[in-house]
């Protein structure tokens, strides 16, 4: 009797739950959010809802309608939350270019926003349905570094906008190349450090409390980086070569699971921006800028951007002056791009600032829990880097605009005005959405003359257990 009960294949697991339509009803809500503050703009600005507002929402909804299902098809086990949080920030960004656009009508930058999102939409289809497992993008680390140490440096040879050499520009379109090589480089970074990551985190020379791998292991991946960190400087980009670091500070962390990176990482950030800082003209001015930024009321040139957006912020208060009503236009010649969050937090208040970083940091932690439910670790690898992409890129941001650092230039995540940033976003959110749907999907395991093979743990080891089958089942009695 008891080697029957031992034969009997053993009761099937459950099969997680596919929530497909948690994510739709989700959307619908992104989407009505979306057109209530397009339509609340155009009511504080003319007392009236914006006659194209029925066509802004059929648009979003569509774009959003189609994204669904391509991840209903061909990712269906992903988490429902991060496409919804895209939409949702996207089309919050859409209201608040839009709202700025009133008081520039020469200058209108809403309808190339939408054209734009809907390109990042397009490419956030065509990567949910042709990549069908993340573990391909492994063969092309090589190809993807030299690829992104082409963009990073084209920019070089086309004049300077606003002080940096980060934009191609062709007849009246622009592109920012360096916007699609952080993913480049997350990719090579997570296939050379998976590949290499025993050997960095047991070989090596110890110094104090930091145990420095062999040059020959960490050489190519630090050579990468000091090469992509001195053409941005070069670029005057020290917005994103920070965002490089803070990429490559972190995987070499979660690859190494060592915490005297962070360290040494900070004290390199640090002097880093003090030499840049000392240096640099261009930098010198924005953390002057930052140190004292009511400086220039003083000396009778009126208040600087940064002055600005602290006045803007403290407008704002707990609630906010409503969509439409605040003065944010005043910052200048960037409220569209690099100071949108001066206009969300003038016209929704703390309460809706506060409510647009918790959907960043919930973005940020449906990455990291991707990569800790991942088996392999390449993908556990670009799960946490795509993850720590979006969130050093709000902090750097949020920080520079609030004046917890100086300004650095870049957008904020699609909010800000920006076509090769909301595409690049886009792109980040499919394949987490990728690495998502692998992570959750069921994995059968062998069955062989009513043996469960022990399914391999996180670490890609097997589990204790013994086996359990009759020769177990005898030997115990």
């Amino acid at each position: 009797m008891t080697a029957t009960a031992a034969e009997a294949p053993p009761p099937e697991r459950p099969r997680p739950a596919r929530r497909r339509g948690v994510e739709l009803s989700l959307l619908v809500c992104a989407v009505l959010i979306s057109v209530y503050g397009y339509a609340g703009v155009g009511m504080a600005r003319s007392g009236a809802v914006p006659p194209d507002a029925l066509a802004y929402g059929a648009g979003l909804g569509l774009l959003a309608l189609l994204a669904h299902l391509a991840v209903r098809l061909r990712a269906p086990y992903a988490d429902p939350l991060p496409l919804p949080i895209a939409v949702l920030l996207n089309g919050v960004g859409l209201v608040l270019i839009y709202r700025l656009d009133l008081e520039t009508p020469a200058d209108r930058a809403a309808p190339a926003q939408l054209i734009w999102s809907t390109l990042g939409v397009a490419l956030f289809i065509a990567v949910v349905v042709l990549l069908r497992d993340h573990r391909v993008l492994r063969r092309y680390a090589y190809l993807s570094v030299a690829t992104a140490l082409v963009l990073m440096t084209v920019p070089i040879l086309f004049p300077a906008v606003n002080g940096a050499r980060i934009w191609i520009r062709a007849g009246g379109l622009s592109f920012q190349p360096g916007e699609f090589a952080k993913i480049l480089l997350a990719v090579f970074f997570a296939a050379y450090l998976a590949a290499n990551r025993h050997a960095l985190a047991h070989t090596g020379r110890r110094i104090g409390p930091v145990q420095l791998p062999a040059g020959r292991v960490l050489g190519p991946v630090v050579a990468v980086w000091l090469i992509s960190v001195a053409v941005l400087v070069l670029e005057r980009d020290l917005g994103t070569s920070l965002l490089f670091f803070g990429l490559f500070v972190v995987m070499l962390y979660v690859a190494t699971g060592r915490t005297g990176w962070i360290v040494v990482g900070l004290l390199l950030a640090g002097s880093g921006a003090f030499a840049a800082g000392t240096l640099e003209p261009h930098v010198r001015g924005r953390v002057e800028s930052w140190i004292d930024p009511y400086a220039s009321i003083a000396a009778g040139d009126g208040p600087s951007q940064l002055a600005q957006s602290m006045f803007s912020f403290a407008s704002g208060g707990v609630l906010g002056s409503g969509l439409g009503a605040g003065r944010s236009i005043l910052i200048g010649f960037a409220a569209k791009s690099d100071f949108i969050l001066a206009t969300a937090g003038e016209e929704l208040g703390l309460a809706g600032l506060t409510a647009l970083f918790l959907l960043y940091g919930l973005l940020v932690a449906l990455g990291y829990r991707a990569g800790l439910d991942l088996r392999d670790p390449f993908g556990r690898l670009l799960a946490v880097g795509l993850a720590a992409i979006l969130a050093v890129q709000v902090f750097v941001v949020a920080g520079g605009v609030t004046g917890l650092i100086p300004l650095t230039g870049m957008a904020m995540p699609f909010l800000a005005q920006g076509g090769s940033s909301v595409v690049t976003n886009w792109i980040i959110v499919a394949l987490l959405i990728r690495l998502s749907d692998s992570a959750r999907e069921p994995h059968p395991e062998p069955v062989e003359s009513g043996v469960i093979a022990p399914a391999a743990d996180p670490a890609g080891q097997q589990g204790r257990a013994g086996p359990q089958g009759p020769a177990a089942a005898e030997g115990a009695r």
